[in-house]
């Protein structure tokens, strides 16, 4: 096993393009999704974030994906998605490869700090890496109240209600985190457990 290990290189994406149509067939093998759709997410991989890495072998064949995303609110991290081995190499250890490899490219390349992810049936896998289960994380946009509004950012929260400029309400709270021991044992298995890393 070590001696195919040797053979396996991690590569972006963005540097293989001749990869983009394989990959979108492989992600799409597993989550189906329209093809116009994948490869606009596929062709979005840059040096920053997002960043698609794929895994490869000595004859040039595509293993396996895997996106790094951006946390808005979480600069020192970035989140993981869209992991996936080709259904015919499962089995061979290559996931935990690929994400050794994913880790060791957030941390020096990218000189993240730690990782997130999100999972439905694989906590256990990513849980033998290191991951331990945390709070939700979104990679959508974060709204800083701390920070003090300008002119252009107060013309643009306001929204006219019946004549009436009304400034824009912070959000209510979040609700209670639920306890670790809960989410692993969630017998609904509907939502997805957040896990993290750090590096």
């Amino acid at each position: 096993m070590k001696m195919e290990m040797q053979n396996l290189q991690v590569v972006r994406l963005h540097e293989n393009p001749h990869y983009l149509k394989a990959c979108c067939e492989l992600i799409n093998d597993e989550w189906p999704r329209s093809e116009t759709a994948r490869m606009m997410s596929l062709q979005a991989s840059c040096n920053h974030l997002p960043t698609s890495l794929i895994l490869i072998n000595d004859m040039k064949h595509l293993l396996g994906h895997c996106k790094l995303t951006a946390i808005p609110g979480i600069p020192e991290s970035c989140f993981i998605e869209t992991v996936v081995i080709s259904k015919s190499m499962r089995g061979k250890k290559l996931g935990s490869y690929l994400m050794r490899q994913v880790e060791e490219y957030c941390k020096n390349v990218l000189k993240l700090k730690m990782l997130h992810l999100s999972t439905k049936g694989q906590e256990n896998f990513y849980a033998k890496l290191g991951y331990e289960i945390c709070a939700p994380v979104s990679i959508y946009g974060v709204r800083s109240f701390n920070s003090v509004p300008t002119i252009s950012d107060k013309i643009a929260n306001q929204v006219p209600v019946n004549n009436i400029i009304v400034e824009g309400e912070p959000p209510p709270p979040p609700p209670p985190m639920p306890k670790p021991e809960t989410m692993v044992h969630n017998t609904l298995k509907s939502t997805k457990t957040f896990m993290f890393k750090y590096l």
